[in-house]
């Protein structure tokens, strides 16, 4: 964490060379004033960045490339070197070379991460197929983060203005899906995100509501029974020491406002969370991995290599991931400084008992 009155320092990975991260990354840190905030750090190469920048007019900042991440300099954007070699960029084309050197600059990244050497990481986005290797087996950012931090329950938790929604599975097969629904997977992701509210969201008493697998939430066993067997019971043993609620079914839950009341809401898959996520958010979503001992956001969409290197890209996402970044370093920072001195948070809880009984009197005369 960035001591008191400093400035974080930012990381960004690259995403595929050949896709449109370094594209909104540059678009992004072109706004001077994200200076203001913190301090960037691009983990790629000058060489490609330049590429970039001659298609971007708008991407008009000042840079130092480094190779030694204490010597950053806090009012420009930094560049480090994570390769030096000449590397062919081809906009748009699926290549063995675009998820190369996306792995190697996450790579870099994330050692700068654990090694606390950055604050906060904001990744660009990653072709899942080209960036396979024995290096990288994994299906994307997530799981490759749980084992880079040595495992760990983690949760995808997709961030937008007025909704958060977590994922109980991520990125495998639908016929797979209701395998994966077990009272102890979704106890464990309530606990990630519950946990996740509080210290990264700055909410104390967070309202969780947990969404049906089956259409209509299984309409009391007509439509399977996975809600009475496994979810209910899950939520009713949640609400020993949370408020989970549910379970609600999919389509209603979103179309009626009802994620609006609640701090977060877990899916039980991918498209069921993503789908209303993405409609709703409107472009300006961000992916957090909830329950890292880091803090990495990222865009809510892919390459994109249809309008890759035709300055087309829209960035606000990105913007929106670094902000959100920020944004959790300063509850993390609070929610530390909050609980580390429990007599002063039992103080608080009774000052807020009593504030609750006088309002309750005085309503009932």
């Amino acid at each position: 964490m960035a001591q008191e009155g400093q400035k974080p320092v930012i990381g960004f990975s690259c995403g595929d060379l050949n896709g449109i991260g370094m594209e909104i990354i540059l678009k992004t840190l072109s706004d001077q004033r994200i200076l203001d905030f913190c301090t960037p750090v691009i983990f790629a190469n000058v060489k490609a960045m330049n590429f970039y920048r001659k298609s971007l007019p708008e991407a008009n900042f000042n840079y130092s490339s480094q190779k030694d991440l204490s010597r950053l300099n806090p009012k420009q954007v930094n560049v480090v070197n994570v390769w030096e070699e000449e590397v062919a960029i081809t906009p748009g084309v699926l290549n063995e070379t675009g998820g190369q050197y996306a792995y190697l600059s996450l790579a870099a990244a994330t050692e700068a991460l654990k090694a606390g050497s950055i604050h906060g990481l904001v990744t660009a986005p990653i072709h899942k197929k080209n960036i396979q290797s024995e290096a990288f087996p994994y299906s994307g950012h997530t799981p490759y983060l749980k084992a880079f931090f040595g495992g760990g329950e983690l949760a995808m938790l997709m961030v937008g203005e007025n909704m958060r929604v977590a994922l109980l599975s991520e990125h495998i097969p639908v016929g797979e899906v209701a395998a994966q629904v077990t009272q102890e997977a979704i106890l464990k992701k309530l606990q990630v995100i519950h946990k996740s509210l509080q210290k990264d969201f700055g909410i104390d008493k967070p309202r969780i509501a947990v969404l049906g697998l089956n259409p209509h939430a299984g309409d009391e066993g007509l439509i399977g029974e996975e809600e009475k067997n496994i979810i209910q019971p899950a939520i009713k043993e949640a609400k020993r020491n949370m408020m989970v609620f549910g379970p609600y079914p999919a389509d209603a839950f979103f179309a009626r406002g009802q994620h609006e009341r609640f701090d977060a809401t877990l899916a039980l898959y991918h498209d069921q969370g993503l789908i209303p996520f993405k409609s709703l958010v409107m472009g300006e979503g961000v992916n957090y991995t909830a329950g890292l001992p880091a803090v990495r956001t990222s865009p809510d969409h892919g390459t994109a290599f249809d309008i890759a290197g035709k300055g087309k890209a829209d960035h606000l996402s990105l913007q929106a991931a670094l902000f959100t970044c920020l944004d959790i370093l300063q509850h993390r920072s609070g929610h530390a400084d909050r609980f580390k001195n429990p007599l002063r948070k039992v103080s608080a809880r009774m000052l807020a008992n009593a504030v609750d009984e006088r309002i309750e009197e005085s309503e009932n005369g």
